[in-house]
């Protein structure tokens, strides 16, 4: 019984610390899997996303990189220059996830297709996306995601 309340208790707090701590530095992602929070680098001009993660032998666990756009296009990426392996979590404008490519090689070429119509890319380290069960269809929140058509803004619990 003291189990469930604290996690009931863990998990109310995450819930309203989410609402209040809608910032650039953090995304939450929901679904039937359940709710994570990644602290993230923001890369929205065209040397920040060219940079990446390159040259980098970690990144902490909670951590990622958002890379934004100012429009939906077509988005590929590739793996030269990063030597951590990583998940890519593609987005589309209402901010749900359009694509998922698991455990990206470190330092492959071979471009990474996330389709047409992405608005933000999420990189995280490989193996996340499915610890956490994030599927296709999974919701990210960040200010970045503003609008009537925004599957989860940020003052929506």
């Amino acid at each position: 019984m003291r189990r469930a309340f604290l996690c009931f208790l863990a998990s109310s707090v995450y819930a309203t610390a989410a609402i209040a701590d809608c910032s650039d530095t953090q995304v939450d992602l929901r679904g039937d899997w359940g709710k994570a929070r990644f602290t993230v680098e923001v890369a929205d001009d065209p040397a920040e996303r060219a940079q990446g993660l390159m040259h980098r032998s970690q990144m902490a666990s909670g951590a990622g990189m958002l890379f934004l756009y100012d429009s939906p296009h077509r988005a590929t990426f590739w793996m030269k220059n990063t030597l951590i392996p990583l998940d890519m979590l593609f987005l589309d404008a209402t901010g749900r996830v359009s694509y998922i490519h698991e455990d990206a090689i470190p330092q492959d070429l071979t471009q990474i297709d996330g389709g047409e119509g992405v608005v933000a890319v999420l990189e995280i380290n490989a193996g996340l996306a499915q610890a956490f069960g994030i599927t296709v269809g999974s919701e990210l929140r960040h200010p970045f995601f503003a609008g009537e058509e925004i599957s989860w803004p940020c003052d929506a619990p």
